[in-house]
């Protein structure tokens, strides 16, 4: 199991957790972005620079990725392609997406996406706070111990 990270929106506090985790657990986890991405040093964590572009990353994610491997996005489609080839998602808020949350969200997405074209302003996601990022910690911790959500 490795873990891939979609680096480009990933709040640096979710990096650091991912990078004690790895450095911890000895587990290869690789950040996939289309800038650079400082990581620090460490045989299990890499980070890739790949063409800026649109779903660039995305791609590159989804083609690595393996049954049992966890990704971490907060990107919707990029967790129903994932999920659809065996991997785990996880959103960096702790919410893992499963078969059954995805395609809801994709629809709220696509139904937000449809508000915000007619010039309805819906405004983003709050902010990532500290009940997140422990949230997050203990999901991934979870994950780890047990190899599922």
């Amino acid at each position: 199991m490795k873990i891939l990270v979609d680096a480009d929106a990933c709040p640096k506090p979710i990096k650091e957790i991912l990078f004690r985790a790895a450095t911890k657990r000895s587990l290869d986890t690789l950040l996939v972005a289309n800038q650079y991405i400082a990581v620090p040093p460490s045989p299990f964590i890499k980070s890739i620079q790949v063409l800026k572009g649109f779903d660039v990353a995305d791609n590159e994610i989804v083609q690595r990725a393996e049954p049992g491997d966890l990704v971490i996005t907060a990107d919707i489609p990029l967790a129903a392609e994932v999920i659809a080839k065996g991997a785990f998602a996880l959103n960096p808020r702790g919410e893992f997406y499963t078969t059954e949350n995805v395609r809801q969200r994709l629809n709220m997405r696509d139904f937000m996406e449809t508000l915000r074209s007619s010039g309805i302003q819906s405004g983003g996601p709050p902010p990532l706070n500290q009940q997140d990022r422990q949230q997050f910690a203990n999901a991934l911790d979870r994950f780890l111990v047990r190899g599922a959500p």
